[in-house]
């Protein structure tokens, strides 16, 4: 049996990850935004077709997880595991950039050399140059954008 209360904290768990509210999300899984409210409020428990929309809708949703806890949020599963072995294999290589394959470090830039947005000391380079040049300004907000029409918001302090 789902104990509800748990439940309830991994869909806000979900929601804050996917930058949802709960409308929102009722909306882009199909259910009425009132069955969300209920939900969330412990009125009511969870249904089969209510899970089977969210796992549906987002995939990096894992059952388990979202039904007692177990696994993992987001999802691990082989296709992720097999992208970090090739990425690792990517790095441990030793091979040097043509002049013409660095660019310089714009935001508005396109990258040309795929290895090197999986370089860890080019986006310690990056982000210390983000940080320098914005280090007389105060930070507001930074916001992150998925390739699934998502977006999350940081809020600093």
């Amino acid at each position: 049996m789902v104990n509800t209360d748990e439940f309830i904290k991994r869909l806000e768990i979900i929601l804050d990850y996917f930058g949802l509210n709960a409308s929102s999300f009722a909306d882009k899984i199909g259910v009425q935004r009132s069955s969300m409210s209920h939900l969330l409020s412990g009125r009511n428990k969870p249904s089969l077709d209510f899970i089977l929309k969210i796992i549906d809708i987002f995939p990096e949703v894992d059952l388990y997880w979202i039904l007692n806890g177990s696994g993992s949020f987001p999802k691990i599963n082989e296709e992720n595991i097999l992208k970090d072995s090739i990425s690792e294999d990517l790095k441990n290589t030793t091979t040097t950039p043509s002049s013409s394959e660095i660019l310089p470090l714009d935001l508005f830039s396109e990258i040309k050399n795929p290895m090197e947005t999986n370089s860890i000391e080019t986006q310690k380079l990056e982000n210390s140059n983000l940080l320098s040049s914005a280090s007389s300004d105060e930070l507001e907000k930074i916001v992150f954008f998925y390739k699934n029409g998502t977006f999350k918001v940081y809020t600093p302090n």
